[in-house]
């Protein structure tokens, strides 16, 4: 559906070189917990609101492409303390479009940018889902290397069993300084 100014407003499917090629653009907001795979990795209940906008344009040397922007906070569970935190996402992603297979492969081929086949229509709700998957981390924990619930230096200390190689260590002889010979 078209909005005003140009702009395309919804959650259906779109075409996506139409899109690029008459620089329209897509723009909502939805709730993270309708998106199947991703949903699976928040943590806490309740909505998790996320806007996105998908914006037709090209690159650099005049390729249709799509910018998709995605901004919001997803609350996940830190791997180091467990406690729920909250993880921005500020993405922006230009994606090339490729007309067909052979087109795909040679653009994925030539440039380092992400190509996404458009020779179908492509459904906003699953680009949104893939771009958001990308950007959460694999192993989420709190920022800046500190838990947010529990200082890591205020952990208690583990006991921590030799190793092998501290063993070996101890049967080397303690290393003496060599003393300068005089001539």
């Amino acid at each position: 559906m078209v909005g005003q100014g140009g702009k395309l407003v919804g959650e259906g499917d779109f075409d996506a070189l139409r899109l690029a090629g008459q620089r329209q653009s897509l723009g909502g907001s939805l709730d993270v917990r309708t998106l199947p795979r991703a949903a699976e990795r928040l943590a806490d209940d309740g909505p998790v609101p996320l806007a996105w906008r998908i914006v037709g344009t090209s690159d650099a040397v005049g390729r249709p492409a799509l910018e998709v922007a995605l901004e919001g906070r997803v609350p996940l569970e830190c791997q180091r303390c467990l406690r729920v935190f909250s993880w921005p996402v500020q993405q922006r992603t230009l994606l090339l479009l490729a007309r067909d297979e052979a087109e795909l492969a040679r653009l994925d081929d030539i440039d380092e940018h992400e190509v996404l086949l458009a020779a179908a229509p492509l459904a906003v709700r699953t680009l949104v889902e893939d771009e958001l998957l990308l950007t959460l981390p694999y192993v989420p924990r709190c920022g800046d290397g500190r838990c947010e619930g529990a200082p890591v230096d205020a952990a208690p200390a583990v006991a921590r069993a030799p190793t092998a190689f501290a063993a070996l260590a101890g049967l080397h002889p303690p290393a003496t300084k060599k003393q300068k010979r005089s001539n």
